[in-house]
């Protein structure tokens, strides 16, 4: 689980907007940006090349 303050404060460092939480997966998505961002040890991880590529469906 995030914190709901720090979600309302991260921004995808691609598109530089704001992000959903995944808690299936344990991630934060950028849906412009096509990416998902993991979250580690409870520490988002808002490096591109980190980043899982999102398929078209998702």
């Amino acid at each position: 689980m995030i914190d709901k303050k720090l979600l309302e404060m991260l921004v995808c460092p691609v598109t530089k907007g704001s992000l959903e939480y995944d808690a299936n997966a344990n991630e934060l998505i950028s849906r412009p940006a096509k990416l998902a961002y993991p979250i580690r040890d409870g520490i988002p991880v808002m490096l591109e090349d980190q980043a899982r590529p999102l398929t078209d469906e998702q």
